[in-house]
């Protein structure tokens, strides 16, 4: 028996040696992704100690500029695309949120809806924005519509990209996330993390897996090994949300597109109609062959019905 129990001891030791050996991977510093990740016109600002990667581009004079939010796992590169053709006209600013990119997590690991509001307030009068056009995905667009909801002042018109808020009712969810709401397994992933994992997380949210390339999930990959990332979006998934705070969607009045990847299995269609009704003033967009990140599955198509929406 003890020569039993001492084989199978060596076994998973062994197993786990492997795994380790293939799937772990250091953090990566800052200053060792900087270069592929934060090229001009990248630049950082320092807010809640934490050295904030952002992007102001366009037109300096523009006194209502477009800022755009990303959502969780992703980085302000998602939104490159829209942000290449509106900086033609526009001013338009994105950021790294904390837990993501190249920003790295919040300090006090507080990863609440109130401190990432208080967060953009900060963030935006850094760069000296009294007023914006505020646009959001996912939890960035949660993030847009809370802070429309508390500064009403500084938003003149919304724009809310498959957004979170509503109680979730997925019909898929993507590895990474599910992991890192699982005890212990959640601790393992703050240290192993395959590959594979994040390529399954990102064809998840994409209709169309084809447009999964390899440059996408290195980007994604590596700016999930930034250092502190990976126990960040283990906080942030395990932070407790109150859904009543939705109810506060009834009071914003600034004009809003709510545009909807058809295909969205994170946050599928209800959400889109339930903020259609609550929302005193809306337009609804949906494209019917996009899913969960139809600003970067499809830039162009999503990018006409921003442009509609705002009359440009």
């Amino acid at each position: 028996m003890f020569r039993l129990l001492k084989y199978t001891l060596y076994t998973l030791l062994a197993a786990i040696g492997l795994i380790c050996l293939f799937f772990g991977h250091t953090d990566k510093s800052l200053a060792e992704l900087t270069p592929a990740y934060a090229p001009a016109p990248s630049a950082f600002v320092e807010i809640n100690g934490m050295q904030v990667h952002y992007r102001d581009e366009g037109d300096p004079a523009d006194t209502l500029p477009i800022v755009l939010i990303h959502g969780t796992g992703a980085s302000l590169h998602t939104f490159e695309a829209w942000a290449t053709a509106l900086k033609q006209k526009k001013r338009v600013v994105r950021m790294d949120l904390p837990a993501f990119g190249l920003t790295g997590p919040f300090p006090n690991r507080d990863y609440s809806m109130d401190h990432y509001v208080e967060f953009v307030e900060r963030f935006l009068n850094a760069r000296g924005i009294r007023r914006c056009i505020l646009g959001g995905n996912s939890l960035g667009g949660q993030i847009a519509w809370e802070f429309t909801h508390k500064k009403p002042d500084m938003v003149d018109k919304l724009i809310l990209i498959d957004a979170a808020g509503y109680a979730l009712k997925s019909t898929s969810v993507p590895i990474g996330f599910r992991i890192a709401r699982t005890p212990y397994l959640s601790t393992i992933m703050t240290f192993i993390t395959p590959r594979f994992m994040v390529t399954s997380s990102v064809e998840n949210v994409y209709a169309e897996k084809s447009k999964v390339s390899e440059e996408l999930v290195d980007r994604y990959f590596n700016l999930t090994l930034r250092a502190g990332n990976r126990q960040a979006l283990v906080d942030r998934m395990n932070t407790v949300y109150d859904t009543t705070r939705v109810q506060r969607v009834k009071n914003i009045q600034q004009p809003t597109l709510v545009l909807w990847g058809g295909q969205d299995q994170l946050i599928p269609l209800r959400s889109a109609y339930r903020f259609h009704d609550d929302l005193p003033n809306d337009t609804l967009v949906i494209l019917n062959y996009a899913g969960h990140v139809p600003m970067e599955e499809h830039p162009n198509e999503s990018l006409n019905a921003v442009l509609y929406f705002l009359k440009w």
